[in-house]
């Protein structure tokens, strides 16, 4: 084990009682609470699998998970197998045909979009469910198959213990402005640039 001198160790530990006094005083002026609209976006990998990590957090907790998925197929993916594997507390909804290169058809893209937010409707009425992820929504909203005020009013019309998780790159500012936190995953680096495929329990 590495030495330390007393006098460091000392100063290490006035240091962090007076970071614990300021961080305990922080913790404790917070008093509010709320359902959330959380916004993952950006060109980084990873939004829709933080908020898959959430949903484990709060099937932890006791709660039921609902996922509406906007763009993506029918894949085979493994979070949708391990988030079923909790039975009827995940209630999941792949709404999409696919991503719009390979539909090539608006108006097949939008009827699809419509039929996802009505799903979501559904699951927002549903007084067991803690967390709804809404799968590449900005996806749809990007591309306007749905109607951005009407996304919103619903959004904001939801109970108040709903917590609410909105995923895809090019997230909308007015949505933005509406979510209580926002995170954008940032690309530094990806190994589809090097030519690495998609690969089982990486991407899907």
């Amino acid at each position: 084990m590495k030495e330390i001198d007393e006098s460091v160790a000392d100063r290490h530990r006035r240091k962090m009682e007076n970071r614990k006094a300021v961080q305990d005083a922080e913790v404790a002026s917070k008093t509010i609470e709320k359902g959330l609209l959380i916004v993952n976006t950006g060109p980084g990998k990873g939004k829709s699998t933080a908020a898959f990590g959430l949903a484990l957090r709060m099937l932890g907790h006791g709660r039921t998970v609902a996922v509406v998925q906007f763009i993506k197929g029918a894949w085979d993916t493994g979070e949708r197998v391990a988030l079923e594997a909790f039975g009827d507390r995940v209630l999941w909804h792949t709404m999409g045909e696919g991503f719009t290169w390979d539909t090539q058809d608006l108006k097949r893209d939008v009827a699809a979009a419509e039929r996802a937010w009505e799903k979501a409707k559904e699951m927002m009425a549903l007084p067991d469910v803690g967390l709804l992820i809404l799968d590449e929504l900005n996806i749809a909203l990007r591309y306007d198959y749905l109607d951005l005020e009407t996304v919103l009013a619903d959004l904001g019309a939801r109970r108040d213990d709903l917590h609410v998780i909105v995923t895809g790159r090019n997230a909308k500012p007015a949505l933005i402005e509406a979510a209580d936190m926002v995170t954008e995953m940032t690309l530094v680096k990806h190994h589809f640039k090097a030519g690495v495929k998609a690969q089982a329990g990486i991407e899907f």
